[in-house]
């Protein structure tokens, strides 16, 4: 098969917070007088993709206005905290919430760019589908690489939510490509995965985290590995 489109997630596919959520998460913590590490939280993480995975089956859309996103990430802080053992009050959310909406505190993966940059110079088109807030659009052009997407088709802006099919249809539509010719790499097999799959997309799993070792299908740990696997030439 010959790929023509690709289109990528964000978080944790080209963008992460910086250092990471775990370090980011323990800053704002000390700063506000508790006690943890960044260890305490990667152990408790399992916490907040329960969350999401709930609330995408209940059909929750968290992300299609601030009132609904500061209350969705009220509701994982403050169960990710219990966890913990860490208590959550008002003011810890609305630190977490600007902390966690500043575009200063979120960087580019190193691998992100070089290859936005080789699928574009062989040709390729390149598109964005995300389930994220819709500053995601600013964040994107901070960091320097909106001009790399042709279309940018993010939930926030258009009311619904992967896992929904109808995400990755209107952005095959908006780029006029063909599922067939078309690549999506995600980092997370139910939201990203499946849906892309289902509609006869390739799935591309970038697993930077090692979190699905036994994912059947194309999987990759680093965006690098990407070109040759979609047949872009050495």
């Amino acid at each position: 098969m010959s790929y023509r489109a690709v289109f990528f997630d964000a978080g944790e596919t080209l963008v992460h917070p910086h250092p990471s959520f775990p370090e980011l998460l323990v800053q704002v913590l000390r700063q506000e007088g508790y006690e943890a590490d960044p260890e305490m939280v990667r152990e408790k993480i399992f916490v907040v993709s329960d969350r999401f995975m709930e609330a995408a089956r209940g059909g929750e859309l968290w992300s299609t206005s601030a009132e609904r996103s500061r209350e969705f990430w009220a509701s994982i802080y403050r169960s990710l905290l219990a966890a913990m053992g860490l208590p959550f009050g008002d003011g810890l959310a609305q630190a977490l919430y600007r902390t966690f909406t500043d575009l200063s505190n979120y960087r580019l993966f190193d691998d992100a760019v070089p290859t936005l940059e080789r699928l574009r110079g062989d040709g390729f088109k390149l598109g964005l589908v995300s389930n994220f807030e819709e500053w995601l659009e600013r964040l994107l052009e901070s960091l320097g690489v909106s001009g790399f997407f042709e279309i940018q088709v993010i939930s926030g802006v258009e009311g619904y939510e992967k896992p929904d099919t109808r995400l990755f249809k209107l952005a095959l539509d908006r780029m006029n490509a063909e599922p067939d010719a078309s690549v999506y790499v995600g980092d997370h097999p139910y939201f990203d995965i499946e849906p892309a799959q289902s509609i006869g997309m390739l799935g591309v799993l970038i697993d930077r985290r090692d979190r699905f070792p036994d994912h059947r299908g194309p999987r990759i740990t680093t965006l690098e590995d990407l070109p040759p696997l979609i047949g872009v030439p050495a």
